[in-house]
C-alpha cells in the first residue's frame, strides 16, 4: 500500500475505557417530559449552534407542531413535532460512539440467540438508543462506529461514497503472489465482480494479509479469500472512513471528538 495510507497494522496500546475530555462529545442525560428551548432541541438534532438556531427561529424558518414558531426562547417538549427545511427533526442529542469490537459478539441492536451484542458492551454510554453503522460479523474485531445520526449512518454505508475499510487478515496458509495478484485484478463472486483497492503483506508475512476494500457485501473480505483456498481464522478491521482503534483496547470504546464528527459530515475522512 502506499505510504500515504493511514497507519494500518499497528494495534492499540493498552488503556483502560475513554475517559472523554473536553474536545470529546458527551452526551447528556435527559427528561422526556421536561420542556426545553427551542434553539436547544434544533441544536441537539444538529442542525446548527444555538445561536444559528435563534436566526433560523426568528426568521419564521421552523414550525412546531404544523405552526410557524417566530419567538425566540419558545419552549417545546422532545414529543412535539419540529420541522426544518421539510424534515422532521431528532430531538435526542446525537451521539457517536467508536467501539474496538472483541470477537464472539454480534453486530445488531438485540439477539436472543447472542451470548453478547455490541450493545451491551456500549449500554452505558448514553441514554440515547444508538445503533452500529453497518456490520462485521460475529469473529471480526475491529473498528465499529455507533450513532443515533441517521443521516450520517446512511452516509457511510451507502455504496456510492465509497469509504474506505482496511481489514488485517490473518491466513490459514501462506498466499502465494498469484493469489495476490487475482484479489488485486479481481474476479466474480456468485453476487458480482469484486476486487481489492490495495493489498499488501503485512510485514512481508504471507500469513497475514492487509486489505484495503469499499465493497459492504457480506462477509466479503473472508469471501475472497475462501474463493482462492484459503480460511480466514482472524480477520480486524482497523480503519473505517478515517477511525481507527488507536488507543481503543480489544472491547472498549470512546466518544468522537467534535474535528472527527465534522471532517465524517463533510466527507473529509474516507
Amino acid at each position: 500500500m502506499s505510504k500515504n495510507t493511514p497507519k494500518k497494522f499497528t494495534k492499540g496500546t493498552k488503556n483502560t475505557e475513554h475517559k472523554s475530555s473536553g474536545k470529546d462529545v458527551v452526551p447528556q442525560k435527559k427528561d422526556d417530559n421536561a420542556a426545553i428551548r427551542l434553539n436547544k432541541f434544533i441544536a441537539n438534532a444538529g442542525v446548527c449552534s444555538r445561536r444559528e438556531a435563534d436566526k433560523l427561529i426568528s426568521e419564521g424558518l421552523i414550525t412546531v407542531n404544523g405552526e410557524v414558531v417566530s419567538a425566540v426562547g419558545t419552549m417545546v417538549k422532545t414529543t412535539d413535532k419540529v420541522v426544518y427545511d421539510g424534515k422532521d427533526l431528532n430531538p435526542e442529542k446525537l451521539v457517536y460512539v467508536l467501539l474496538n469490537k472483541p470477537k464472539d459478539c454480534v453486530t445488531t441492536l438485540s439477539d436472543p440467540h447472542a451470548k453478547r451484542t455490541v450493545i451491551d458492551i456500549v449500554k452505558n454510554a448514553c441514554t440515547e438508543r444508538i445503533y452500529p453503522v453497518g456490520r462485521l460479523d460475529k469473529m471480526t474485531t475491529g473498528v465499529l462506529l455507533l450513532t443515533n445520526d441517521g443521516d450520517l449512518a446512511k452516509k457511510l454505508t451507502h455504496p456510492s461514497h465509497e469509504h474506505r475499510k482496511i481489514y488485517h487478515a490473518f491466513l490459514d496458509k501462506p498466499i502465494t503472489k498469484s493469489d495476490l495478484q487475482k484479489i488485486e485484478t479481481g474476479f466474480e463472486l456468485e453476487d458480482g465482480f469484486i476486487k481489492s483497492d490495495k493489498l499488501s503483506l503485512v510485514k512481508d508475512n504471507p500469513l497475514e494479509v492487509g486489505i484495503e476494500i469499499h465493497s459492504g457485501k457480506n462477509r466479503i473480505v473472508r469471501r475472497i479469500f475462501k474463493h482462492l483456498g484459503y480460511e480466514v481464522i482472524k480477520l480486524d478491521r482497523v480503519y473505517f472512513s478515517g477511525l481507527t482503534k488507536k488507543d481503543v483496547p480489544r472491547g472498549k470504546w470512546r466518544f468522537l471528538t467534535q474535528k472527527e464528527i465534522t471532517f465524517l459530515k463533510a466527507g473529509i475522512m474516507k
